[in-house]
């Protein structure tokens, strides 16, 4: 139970702009009412302090499993692709735009928009600056990427605290791309999949795994991109695996935070990080927020966002 009364319990969001529009924001909050920015302010592991570097020993357990928090961007079936906008301050969720037009992923059949609640990791970053010893690719400049494959579908904005049980390793557009998969602590399943082994989610799940294979290699192709790559012939890596990957992402962000590593555009504004230079005052942070237009419904989304694509297999 204390995983429903833990990470959402401490963060809200606020919407700004017009929604299904370029201009639509999805601010974050802590449980004191400050303005805070997911990617820097949110803590990776589960039950840390914002402000405090803490030892994976002070975080959260099940057992001997460390809990991560999530942010969730996109809910499972949806096509919208909602993602933390990095150079932006604060960065807010929004939608990704490409070609000057809202971006939305394709029906590959028989998968409807995205297949499992997918995010990223707070306080995580693939820098595009280093060289990933086991993909041979750069990182692609973002927080590293979650599918969580329980049977709840989460909210955009949604933080919520999760078990790592493995991950993928991808090669997209020649940058690196792990994604790990995860399920959220309070899934009614999260207590018989446990990740010791991959083949659990196998066993629980069967074809979840290679639906995601198969999803992750198809779904540029209808933007007339070439499928996509896949490290270990797209074997997933176990959940040991998955966290040291995720720990060499976490030490790249804290590089990025204290200025000793290069984030080009990246923005780095921050409310909560202890020693940080690009920290900023609560003020500074509600005049940022307040600068965006106020939330207004928007135009419904358009009936091509509901088009499927086949291919042969």
């Amino acid at each position: 139970g204390w995983g429903r009364l833990g990470a959402m319990s401490r963060y809200s969001t606020e919407q700004r702009g017009r929604s299904n529009s370029p201009d639509y924001r999805l601010y974050f909050k802590n449980a004191d009412g400050k303005y805070i920015s997911p990617f820097h302010d949110i803590p990776l592991f589960a039950g840390s302090k914002e402000d405090k570097e803490i030892p994976a020993k002070r975080s959260k357990t099940t057992g001997s499993e460390v809990l991560f928090n999530m942010i969730v961007e996109v809910p499972r079936w949806t096509n919208a692709k909602m993602e933390i906008a990095t150079e932006e301050p604060l960065n807010p969720i929004k939608q990704d735009i490409k070609k000057g037009k809202l971006r939305y992923v394709a029906n590959i059949f028989p998968h409807k928009g995205y297949i499992w609640n997918y995010g990223a990791l707070p306080q995580t970053w693939e820098d595009p600056n280093h060289t990933d010893k086991i993909t041979g690719c750069c990182g692609d400049n973002d927080p590293i990427d979650v599918c969580e494959i329980g049977s709840k579908i989460h909210s955009s904005g949604e933080v919520i605290q999760v078990k790592v049980l493995g991950v993928l390793a991808l090669v997209d557009e020649g940058e690196t791309d792990w994604k790990i998969i995860a399920i959220s602590v309070d899934d009614p399943e999260a207590q018989k999949i446990h990740g010791k082994d991959i083949d659990d989610v196998k066993k629980h799940k069967p074809g979840y795994l290679e639906a995601t294979v198969d999803w992750f290699r198809l779904y540029k192709v209808p933007d007339g991109k070439p499928k996509n790559q896949f490290p270990f012939n797209g074997e997933f890596k176990d959940k040991d695996f998955a966290v040291e990957i995720i720990k060499s992402t976490h030490e790249h962000w804290k590089a990025l935070l204290h200025k000793k590593a290069d984030g080009g555009t990246i923005k780095c504004t921050n409310v909560l990080v202890s020693g940080s230079p690009f920290c900023c005052s609560e003020e500074d942070a509600r005049s940022i927020v307040q600068s965006a237009p106020a939330y207004v419904n928007g135009d419904s989304v358009s009936p091509e966002v509901h088009s499927w694509y086949f291919f042969p297999k």
